[in-house]
């Protein structure tokens, strides 16, 4: 299961309705930074036959469930932390992240 917290679900919710179209957040992960992954965050126009949607909180969340392995268990939330914000990834998978905070491993 992937969770939300109420201020991610607040945040999409807001930005499906400022593009105008959109039927939930994508997440994923690819190859990448010196740890060895990248999270992946897009919105979903549309979902695939093979996807795995979780609806949390009024959002769905959609994953191709290959990358189910890396993400299962993870929250999604969104913070503010001086002038940066964005969406964060507590992921109980997680056995190193980089010093830059761009890439993990599990």
């Amino acid at each position: 299961m992937i969770s939300l917290s109420d201020t991610a679900a607040h945040r999409v919710k807001s930005y499906i309705e400022k593009r105008g179209k959109g039927v939930g957040l994508r997440l994923g992960v690819k190859t990448t930074g010196c740890s060895g992954m990248a999270y992946v965050i897009e919105f979903a126009d549309e979902v695939q036959s093979t996807d795995k949607v979780f609806e949390e909180k009024g959002v769905k969340v959609i994953i191709d469930p290959k990358f189910l392995v890396y993400l299962e268990g993870t929250e999604l939330d969104y913070v503010k932390e001086g002038l940066n914000e964005g969406f964060k990834f507590i992921n109980p998978n997680e056995k190193a992240r980089c010093g830059c905070g761009e890439s993990f491993s599990v």
